[in-house]
């Protein structure tokens, strides 16, 4: 069963689109992309709270 996990490797900030990535098997690139794209085109400050709660509530791989 896979897992959703923030990965620290590869990261930004957070680790959280590392961990998107990953575990859609997506280039977090392009999540990265995507979510700059929606945030700037949806008055900035919801997207913003995602990221927060993406960090808050994926936990963290332990490597």
């Amino acid at each position: 069963m896979k897992k959703l996990y923030r990965i620290q490797k590869g990261s930004v900030f957070a680790g959280v689109f590392s961990g998107l990535g990953e575990y859609f098997s997506v280039d977090p690139v392009i999540l990265r992309f995507a979510y700059v794209f929606m945030t700037v085109f949806s008055a900035v400050f919801p997207g913003i709270i995602v990221y927060i709660l993406g960090t808050i509530i994926i936990p963290k791989k332990a490597e």
